[in-house]
């Protein structure tokens, strides 16, 4: 399936796009809040492990709904060394199909779902993980990214 076109602003006001990734794998994961357990637990994870995906030539970022300077502050804090993308009006998430219904607490309400998408360098998804668990997600994308490189 081929990867919507995004444009999107990261923490720092750099723009991004789908063609700025054009022959390049991408990483791109969908997390509801910054500075929240999980979110930072998987961004954490993801910092840990960026030199091994940079190794396999992959870019990562991050997309949540928060604003450039919720990000800013997520960014240093953890020190993370990749982008994280301001998604306010929840144009990419949807388009990816990492928004929907949720469950807390037996309260349903939607947001944006904790998604991740491979794209590699043809800009076609080719793979999918819903509802990630953050604990252990980074490894299993550098698990996966080997079978999809080979």
């Amino acid at each position: 399936m081929k990867a919507p076109n995004f444009s999107a602003v990261d923490e720092n006001g750099q723009a991004h796009t789908l063609a700025s990734y054009k022959g390049k794998w991408l990483v791109i994961y969908f997390y509801p809040k910054d500075m929240t357990p999980g979110c930072t637990v998987e961004a954490c994870a993801f910092r840990d492990n960026y030199e091994a995906l940079q190794a396999k030539g992959v870019e990562l970022l991050g997309v949540s709904k928060d604003s450039g300077t919720s990000h800013q502050k997520f960014v240093a804090k953890h020190d993370l060394p990749f982008p994280l993308l301001v998604d306010a009006d929840l144009s990419v998430a949807k388009d990816f199909g990492a928004f929907g219904k949720k469950k807390f607490m037996g309260r349903e309400y939607e947001g944006i779902l904790r998604n991740t998408y491979i794209v590699d360098p043809k800009g076609e998804i080719v793979k999918t993980y819903e509802s990630v668990k953050p604990i252990g997600h980074a490894k299993q994308i550098l698990k996966d990214l080997a079978e999809l490189q080979a």
